[in-house]
């Protein structure tokens, strides 16, 4: 891969320093070039760690940007529908027409590595140190894995076989072969093991913005989830549901996306006081036609006349007739005084859905309505009607597609993993072909690398 080099020091991706917390990236003096001085002191080794979080809120795919998954996979499946010219962004991820060539696909994969890479280069500074107290050491091991296997899963899930690197050895990085999927599923769960085992339940900080056991937990429930592990899935869920002096439901759907919401169970803590989420403006206008992606007809369509997701969190806009529907979940467009709204990465409504449809499959189907109806009750809806396991599970998957809909790709995830993105998507898809359930690799990293041959069907 081009992004690791030969006299790369450990630390050069890391070339940030922060004095607190929160996630803003600065010059690291000239004195803490070397990776043996940054991880001989916990304030600059915990500054490198906060640096890796910065990248996944400001790059590659989690970040909330319009190159973000929250846009391009809203835009892929039938969340969104792209507006603009026929050259931009977002009209190759709607009309599923991705090249090899694409460079934002190429930035995608080089951002996500340059992720990986980091994270490494502070577990192997961490494993090398012996200036910082083991309980720090612990804390700041468990989140750099963490942050190694979310990236990972994103990964795999988008481009299939991929590598799943675990040093900073630049000759190893650059040689590096596909990896099946079923073994990085194993990788990344070992690696969210380990980093459980390492972390607190307790939140370093108010902003719930790092890493501890139960964000781990909820990766590994929706890891077991994807991988049919039912009764690990169910119970990973459920210690963070039982869990209730940290996390609850919040009752009023404008609250969900808050700060302080008790719902949050992961966010990206913004760069400064006053700034709110990248997705804000990415999804609100104020007039139309839409400059650039509204809510598509296919999604709002969806929504029960009595369900408050759709009076909440989709706000209509009208002109000479028409309307248009963005969504509402983050409410702020620009700054304010104080910061009203982090991105939220994971949450606890998706923990009972994922319990639901684990219990469901188990034949729980009492406890499965339970958890789904939680949801629903929420949204103004009365309790599901279904009776059998199959109609539950398919009220599960609606439930997810009204509940977690431009937050991060779930409904891309959840149709590919159930076999469903050609029954759902061909006949409202026009470009939508079999062979898009991947990513293309990108062009460049194959002629850098044939150990990454070969190229996804299709491309």
């Amino acid at each position: 891969m081009k992004i690791f080099y030969k006299q790369l020091p450990i630390l050069i991706v890391l070339l940030t320093f922060t004095s607190c917390d929160s996630f803003v990236e600065t010059d690291l003096p000239k004195s803490q070039l070397a990776s043996s001085s940054v991880f001989e002191n916990y304030e600059t080794a915990n500054a490198a760690l906060i640096n890796v979080y910065a990248k996944l809120r400001d790059t590659g795919l989690l970040t909330g940007t319009g190159t973000g998954l929250s846009n391009i996979l809203g835009n892929y499946t039938d969340e969104l529908t792209a507006y603009g010219g026929a050259t931009s962004t977002n009209m190759a991820f709607y009309n599923n027409a991705l090249l090899p060539g694409s460079t934002v696909i190429s930035n995608l994969w080089n951002a996500s590595y340059n992720q990986i890479y980091a994270a490494n280069a502070v577990i192997e500074g961490l494993d090398n140190s012996s200036g910082i107290t083991t309980e720090n050491k612990k804390q700041l091991l468990g989140e750099a894995l963490f942050l190694r296997a979310v990236v990972h899963f994103y990964l795999t899930n988008l481009f299939g076989d991929v590598p799943y690197v675990t040093t900073t050895d630049y000759q190893k990085n650059n040689t590096a072969g596909k990896v099946g999927s079923a073994e990085i599923y194993k990788s990344i769960i070992s690696d969210l093991q380990t980093a459980s085992a390492l972390l607190p339940e307790t939140y370093s900080s108010a902003s719930r913005g790092r890493a501890n056991k139960f964000v781990c937990r909820a990766l590994l429930s929706r890891i077991y989830l994807y991988n049919k592990s039912y009764p690990e899935a169910a119970n990973e869920a459920s210690a963070l549901i039982n869990s209730t002096a940290l996390f609850a439901l919040e009752s009023d759907l404008n609250n969900v996306f808050l700060i302080n919401s008790k719902e949050t169970i992961w966010q990206f803590e913004s760069t400064s006081a006053g700034q709110n989420t990248k997705e804000g403006p990415i999804f609100i206008f104020t007039a139309g036609p839409p400059a650039s992606v509204a809510a598509s007809t296919i999604l709002t369509s969806s929504f029960a006349a009595l369900d408050q997701r759709k009076s909440k969190w989709l706000k209509a806009v009208s002109k000479a007739g028409e309307i248009w529907y963005h969504p509402y979940k983050y409410k702020e467009q620009t700054n304010t005084s104080v910061s009203k709204e982090y991105s939220v990465v994971l949450r606890m409504a998706e923990q009972y859905l994922i319990r639901s449809e684990a219990r469901a499959m188990q034949g729980d189907l009492i406890g499965a309505k339970e958890d789904l109806n939680k949801i629903r009750l929420r949204s103004g809806l009365p309790g599901t009607q279904a009776l059998s396991k199959e109609d539950l599970l398919s009220a599960v998957l609606e439930e997810r597609r009204w509940e977690l809909f431009t937050e991060y790709g779930h409904r891309f995830f959840d149709l590919k993993r159930l076999d469903m993105l050609d029954a759902k998507l061909q006949p409202v898809k026009a470009g939508w072909n079999t062979e898009d359930r991947l990513f293309p690799i990108p062009q460049t990293e194959l002629g850098n690398n044939p150990k990454l041959l070969p190229q996804n069907p299709g491309y």
